[in-house]
């Protein structure tokens, strides 16, 4: 009789034992096991500080380097319009010529919204009000879009409105889909892209030129043709012209000098635009 309360209590201290190990390793385990949260969290940009970046939208990027701006064409009127407003506040709004017809929904530019100007490749171009002397250093800038191979994207020209006797710093593209950047003093001088551009996708162009750098032409934000040894186009006193202007004798010139396609934001500045500032435009509008 004696026996049964000492195996009781040894029977209670291994229980003891027994929980303490085990809340031990309870412990243990919740120690070194991974966190889990039912938090959650919401980030706010209440001043939109994005969308007022200085190359969020095509829109912003034209006005970031304005300072050299000679003018800045959104290209994003009705149907129908003559004005081509200048973002630029140069006020140098040019003028639609021939038909003047838009495309809803364009895929380039879409954060500034609006239309694409659509050019029908007969009668579709913009003029530029006022003419400028001999521009050695400058850029020229479009958004477009094509399937046809040929016809002027933007030039310079001794006239306004009519086919050009002297005619130089032009991007075109020629009968082998390429866009070309050509420039003229006692001879030719030209720089082409080693890919053909009319797939039906909008794409970027630049050319610059300078006494420093000589001539380059980037797409899509890249540098894809250069000639850093012709430094100085023909010197006369002319007009910019976007979508039409004659490119007889250049090579690979068509037939027709009118594009066929669709266009957004041309623009002229009487800097060179850096290699950065031009990757910025282009990431603005994809």
């Amino acid at each position: 009789m004696t026996g049964r309360p000492l195996r009781s209590l040894r029977d209670g201290r291994v229980v003891a034992v027994l929980l303490v190990v085990a809340l031990a390793v309870v412990v243990l385990l919740n120690q070194f096991a991974p966190t889990r949260s039912a938090y959650s969290a919401t980030v706010t940009n209440s001043t939109n500080s994005a969308a007022t970046a200085p190359y969020f939208t095509c829109g912003a990027a034209a006005l970031a380097d304005a300072s050299g701006a000679l003018f800045a064409y959104d290209l994003d009127e009705a149907a129908g319009s003559r004005t081509a407003a200048d973002s630029s506040g140069k006020n140098a709004a040019g003028t639609y010529q021939g038909s003047m017809a838009t495309t809803a929904n364009p895929g380039a530019c879409t954060r500034d919204g609006g239309t694409a100007y659509t050019l029908n490749g007969s009668t579709s171009f913009v003029s530029t009000p006022r003419s400028y002397a001999n521009p050695t250093t400058f850029s020229e800038e479009v958004w477009f879009r094509t399937t046809v191979a040929g016809g002027l994207l933007i030039g310079f020209g001794s006239n306004q409105v009519t086919t050009s006797g002297q005619h130089d710093r032009q991007i075109y593209v020629n009968t082998a889909g390429q866009l070309v950047f050509g420039a003229y003093n006692g001879a030719t001088q030209v720089i082409t892209s080693p890919k053909a551009v009319t797939d039906g996708a909008w794409h970027h162009v630049v050319s610059t030129m300078s006494p420093t750098n000589g001539m380059r032409l980037y797409l899509d934000g890249t540098l894809v043709a250069s000639n850093s040894a012709f430094k100085a186009p023909e010197n006369y006193t002319g007009y910019f012209r976007i979508g039409y202007d004659t490119i007889s004798g250049w090579p690979g010139a068509p037939g027709n000098f009118f594009f066929t396609g669709q266009m957004r934001y041309a623009a002229v500045y009487s800097t060179e635009l850096t290699a950065t500032q031009v990757a910025n435009h282009a990431a603005a509008g994809r």
